[in-house]
């Protein structure tokens, strides 16, 4: 499976949707853009995407806020970053509010996306602050913990929110 995204105006971006009605996307937007994201098993829609192959997925696109947390990995870093990847506790999806996460692997860049989808932002918020968060981080900034691998990480993450855009 794949995950594309492009970015654009909102009116843009509906019309480029109502195009294809069959297709799986979600439109979002933050502050300033607005982005369309197209999963498939086939090819793009979009004339120049940034393309994702999906490594894990659990749920189907939807709620009404997402999350993006953005993970440059250089060359070398990418097999040691997706066995930790594979090895994550899964307790995400036993959140309340939760509905979707994308594991992304970039095949044109470097920045991985993790993506997650939520019922609300409230819902993103309290799983920051549940228990089930301080386990799935509980290495950060020790020495087991992925983020102190500085060598395979060229610059730092960064992390993206957005809001669903409703059909209409």
């Amino acid at each position: 499976m794949y995950v594309f995204m492009t970015n654009g105006t909102i009116d843009y971006l509906q019309r480029l949707r109502s195009q294809y009605p069959s297709e799986q996307m979600l439109l979002v937007c933050d502050e300033e853009n607005g982005m369309l994201i197209h999963e498939t098993e086939g090819k793009s829609v979009f004339h120049e995407p940034r393309p994702y192959e999906v490594l894990d997925a659990v749920g189907t696109f939807g709620g009404t806020f997402v999350v993006c947390n953005n993970i440059p990995v250089t060359d070398e870093g990418r097999p040691l970053f997706e066995h930790r990847f594979q090895q994550r506790a899964r307790l995400i999806e036993q959140e309340p509010g939760f509905v979707a996460i994308r594991v992304l692997r970039p095949l044109k860049s470097d920045t991985y996306v993790i993506m997650t989808m939520w019922e609300s932002e409230s819902a993103f918020r309290r799983w920051q602050q549940s228990k089930a968060y301080e386990k799935a981080h509980q290495k950060r900034g020790t020495e087991e913990g992925i983020d102190q691998q500085r060598s395979i990480f060229p610059r730092p993450s960064y992390v993206t929110t957005y809001t669903v855009v409703k059909e209409g």
